[in-house]
């Protein structure tokens, strides 16, 4: 992978969208993972104003620190690089107060995953809405069109996505070109979203080494042999499959009930 014109490519990119949109710069969510650290050097590197936000609900620590640590770093080299926090944890408990809990503690505690990226969603457009900025997604393309790992309306929720083009493995090594800290770059992938130390591998099942392998392979063979796999690929096989199957909702565009002609 040419990471040096990979960046320059979509720095490009990013600034043309903006000046064609009429925005005047990004929002993006800084997590103290790759992804967000990635995004939001690139965005820096538009010489456009961007915005970092720190979103913490319950977050574990060395998270917060890695993000801090990112953005300390952004600003230092960018003066146009700007910095603001937003603590949700209690809008979050509050909202956790108000909504019935009846159902199984699994499925309580995924919806409420889930309501932590809506509301952090919610923040950056409103920021975005106040700066009139473009809100920068972070998913990258195992995420996003390979096992749909994110929240709809949620992570999932931006008005542009400069790295959802790019495999995990590449979001790292244009990480090292653009000189992301070696504190994120070996910090174990995790949406943060539970407030414990579940990583993305503990909820996917599979690395994203493994996964990428996978969404490789059936790229290249719709229906591919798996005589000579051994037992880890055909697993591994088999849990992008039902991912992507499962999570094909979030990949394609929101159905619409087309009513006929003749019943209008």
């Amino acid at each position: 992978m040419e990471a040096e014109n990979i960046a320059k490519h979509i720095v490009e990119w990013l600034k043309s969208y903006a000046d064609n949109a009429g925005m005047n710069g990004f929002v993006v969510g800084v997590s103290g993972g790759i992804d967000s650290a990635v995004t939001s050097k690139l965005c820096s590197l538009t010489g456009l104003p961007t915005m970092c936000v720190a979103l913490p609900i319950h977050q574990d620590p060395a998270q917060v620190t890695r993000a801090q640590k990112h953005i300390a770093w952004l600003k230092k080299n960018c003066t146009h690089v700007s910095e603001h926090k937003v603590d949700l944890t209690t809008v979050f408990e509050a909202f956790k107060a108000s909504v019935p809990q009846h159902h199984s503690d699994d499925l309580v505690q995924l919806s409420l995953a889930n309501a932590r990226a809506r509301l952090r969603m919610t923040t950056l457009y409103y920021l975005a809405g106040v700066h009139q900025a473009l809100v920068a997604g972070t998913g990258n393309k195992v995420e996003d069109f390979g096992v749909g790992f994110y929240t709809k309306y949620g992570d999932g929720g931006v008005d542009l996505s400069p790295i959802a083009d790019l495999l995990k493995s590449e979001v790292y090594l244009l990480g090292h070109h653009l000189g992301i800290n070696e504190d994120i770059l070996t910090a174990a992938p995790t949406d943060g979203l539970f407030g414990d130390s579940r990583t993305d591998q503990d909820q996917l099942g599979a690395s994203y080494d493994e996964l990428e392998w996978a969404m490789k392979l059936l790229e290249q063979h719709e229906d591919p042999d798996t005589s000579a796999m051994d037992e880890r690929q055909k697993t591994t096989l088999e849990i992008f499959k039902k991912l992507n199957r499962n999570n094909q909702h979030k990949m394609r565009p929101i159905p619409v009930c087309c009513i006929p002609k003749n019943m209008r």
